[in-house]
């Protein structure tokens, strides 16, 4: 097996748990993100909870992954390198927020919702993708 088949191997390894947290804790239903954001309605805090736990497993296990010289696929750390905060970021931040405070999706949890083969699932992941693509053009 080569080192390009265990990377890809280990990426649909994670992104199968990823989708399965997502699903578990029913952030694939966009009335759970929907229901977040109406802080003077029908407010539903689980999103924040949820967040809190991945954070509570994420960042120590970064800092701990970090003091390695290396990933152990990969011959280095593959992290970004710009840090500055520039029109296109923005953008981007505000297009993201409008997308997923009007659909109740943000690309993770829409993919995995793909497996409901309900429509509106495949309209938004094909207005993303679509959403993409142009910004590649664009970019």
């Amino acid at each position: 097996m080569t080192a390009a088949h265990k990377r890809n191997g280990a990426a649909l390894l994670a992104g199968l748990l990823f989708g399965m947290g997502l699903s578990v804790s029913g952030m694939i239903r966009p009335a759970k993100v929907l229901n977040f954001l109406d802080v003077t309605g029908d407010w539903d805090p689980t999103l924040a909870l949820v967040m809190g736990g991945a954070l509570l497993v994420c960042l120590p296990a970064f800092r701990w992954l970090m003091k390695r010289p290396a990933p152990v696929l990969d011959s280095r750390f593959h992290l970004p390198e710009r840090r500055d905060i520039d029109f296109r970021l923005i953008a981007g931040a505000i297009l993201f927020g409008i997308g997923w405070g009007i659909g109740g999706f943000c690309p993770g949890p829409a993919l995995a919702a793909l497996v409901t083969g309900a429509g509106p699932v495949f309209a938004f992941v094909a207005a993303m993708l679509a959403g993409s693509w142009l910004a590649g053009r664009l970019g």
